[in-house]
């Protein structure tokens, strides 16, 4: 078996990996796992849901669970895409299953402790500035945090966030100006005075 050059295409791995090579497999995990992680924890801000997400899509991709076509478009934009989606579901699944909160003494349910679903983002970086970001990012709306991180952190184009979110060029322009509006907006709320 000889070794496989560092700039073989993805299309090639995956030609390889389904002919049963486990090398093509192991070269198209260390080329997207990096990437998709990431996206994956700045998308739900847990890294074990981050990590589950990044072995699902990959398992998929091995066993052609998701069916990827290369003449539709580039393996990282499809896998930017599976995680997106099945971020979705987890997170949709973790919504209905949110436990109602105990009544007090009295009787009286405590709602505002019921809408805080949020779990603390784990810590990428030391420092407290990038810590503010990921928490403002946390806290926008799915649609908009997904074009953000996607452009800003990934540097995919209109077009290849259009894709992987399923939605036209137009919707990702406006979502990325108003995610990145509604971002400034909260950062500046946190800003030392």
């Amino acid at each position: 078996m000889t070794t496989l050059p560092l700039e073989t295409a993805d299309h090639e791995l995956l030609r390889l990996m389904h002919a049963g090579r486990a090398d093509a497999f192991t070269a198209l995990y260390r080329r997207h796992q990096g990437p998709l992680y990431r996206y994956c924890l700045m998308r739900c801000g847990a890294p074990e849901m981050a990590a589950d997400v990044v072995q699902e899509a990959f398992m998929g991709l091995l066993t052609q669970r998701f069916g990827f076509d290369p003449l539709r478009g580039q393996l990282q934009h499809f896998l930017f895409g599976v995680a997106r989606n099945l971020v979705l579901k987890l997170e949709e699944a973790r919504h209905r299953q949110v436990a109602l909160p105990e009544p007090d003494e009295d009787g009286e349910l405590e709602l505002d402790a019921a809408g805080e679903g949020a779990e603390p983002l784990a810590r990428l970086l030391g420092n407290e500035a990038a810590e503010e970001v990921r928490r403002a990012l946390a806290l926008l709306p799915a649609h908009y945090r997904d074009v953000v991180i996607l452009y800003e952190l990934h540097e995919l184009s209109y077009q290849e966030i259009a894709t992987v979110c399923q939605v036209d060029i137009g919707t990702v322009r406006s979502r990325l100006s108003r995610g990145r509006a509604a971002l400034a907006k909260r950062l500046r709320a946190h800003a030392p005075a």
